[in-house]
């Protein structure tokens, strides 16, 4: 008997029970994305227009909405219908730059695989709303610190390279490197020429901003456009670029437009130029100038160091010109004469000290002698001993035949005791 068919396979209910051995088909994965985005809801979506196709007899008009802040678009059908009532507020009609707001419902296609929004209404986002968002946004930086002047960086006084990001063949380049060349001739430029109004502004500024913040050799950047409305500015108010300059390495200088346009750029920079020209003259110094700020230099400090030695002389002058300089042997004369005043008094009084000690000794000769026995001896008187030198003073000391020695002044004699 022929085998039976195989049980046929129960597909998958959810993606997660799907499997290596039991996957969705192309066709049921498209089906259920389709069911899933037809339950969204509609949904008020804002975006730059990029592109506009609008083909004669064609019922809708096909849009790409861009991001403002990304490289992100989505195609937008609107009906012809919703188109009309723009021109009072867009007599031109929509066009590539253009800010708008749509009232829109995703749609996918399963067939393509693709994604779009079907718009029943769209609003051109005014320059009084633009504004207003701006501020807003304006506050939000500040309370976050990033226009602090704590943030801000010195600009360095030669800078060796200098980058620039500015628009392609823009009369904004030509005033930057022109005028700082004038103003010193060996600058160098990176220059990045990039788009600087429409959606694809503010990604090319970031991604030049990034490239420049990496090389080490540039170390300071200007980021130059010239003047144009507030929707041709707008981009140099985008956050997305407003955070890359607070968080770049390298000091940047905003040249945005003329004096009166303020885009949030230039709060987050670390030098706001009026214009680009007042950019080359904050980032290199005038070589005619520091030319002569040296020359008055050299000539100050050639007058100070003239007016300091001419002190100094008058102080040498008058120094010298004191009794104690003028003559310098009085002060060895006056000690001379102290020392030889004080020889004098020293050898008086030991003079003096000597003649009283003569006297002293003379008077002592004098008692001595007169206490001396020899002076007895000489009025006649005579010393008797016996040998064994003990004196003679009666009879009984010296016994008959007693050997005796008799002092006489002059000398001495012997005698026998009788």
């Amino acid at each position: 008997m022929p085998a039976a068919d195989p049980a046929p396979r129960r597909r998958p209910t959810t993606a997660g029970e799907t499997t290596a051995e039991n996957p969705w088909p192309v066709r049921l994965l498209a089906a259920k994305m389709d069911a899933y985005i037809a339950k969204m809801p509609w949904t008020w979506v804002e975006g730059q227009v990029v592109q506009v196709s609008d083909r004669p007899g064609s019922s809708v008009v096909f849009v790409t909405l861009r991001d403002a802040d990304t490289d992100m678009s989505l195609p937008v059908t609107i009906a012809r219908r919703v188109m009309g009532r723009l021109r009072d507020a867009l007599p031109d009609g929509l066009s590539h730059g253009t800010r708008v707001v749509v009232h829109a419902r995703p749609e996918f296609f399963a067939k393509r695989g693709s994604l779009s929004l079907a718009a029943d209404d769209v609003r051109p986002v005014g320059v009084g709303e633009l504004l207003a968002r701006l501020e807003h946004l304006k506050r939000v930086l500040r309370s976050e610190g990033l226009f602090d002047a704590a943030c801000k960086r010195d600009l360095p006084f030669l800078p060796h390279t200098v980058g620039l990001v500015c628009g392609r063949a823009s009369a904004a380049e030509r005033d930057v490197v022109e005028n700082a060349r004038q103003r010193w001739p060996s600058v160098r430029f990176e220059v990045r020429e990039v788009a600087v109004q429409g959606p694809n502004a503010v990604p090319e500024v970031v991604d030049a901003l990034a490239e420049l913040d990496a090389m080490v050799e540039v170390e300071v950047i200007v980021i130059a456009r010239g003047g144009g409305s507030v929707e041709d500015l707008l981009p140099f108010s985008n956050e997305t670029l407003v955070r890359a300059v607070a968080k770049a390495r390298t000091p940047v200088v905003s040249a945005i437009g003329h004096e009166v346009d303020a885009p949030l750029l230039d709060l987050v920079a670390d030098v706001r130029a009026s214009t680009p020209t007042d950019a080359a003259r904050r980032v290199v110094p005038d070589v005619t100038e520091e030319l002569a700020q040296l020359d008055g230099l050299r000539h100050r400090t050639r007058r100070a160091i003239a007016a300091r030695v001419e002190r100094e002389q008058h102080t040498l002058t008058a120094l010298r010109s004191r009794p104690v300089l003028a003559s310098p042997h009085v002060l060895v004369d006056q000690r001379a004469a102290e020392v030889a005043a004080q020889r004098d008094r020293a050898r008086r009084a030991l003079e003096n000290r000597l003649e009283r000690a003569h006297v002293d000794v003379e008077h002592l000769r004098t008692s001595v002698s007169a206490l001396s026995p020899r002076s007895t001896l000489l009025r006649g008187y005579a010393v008797v001993q016996r040998p064994d030198g003990e004196l003679v003073r009666t009879p009984e000391d010296a016994p008959e035949g007693t050997r005796l020695r008799i002092r006489l002044p002059d000398g001495e004699v012997g005698a026998t005791a009788g």
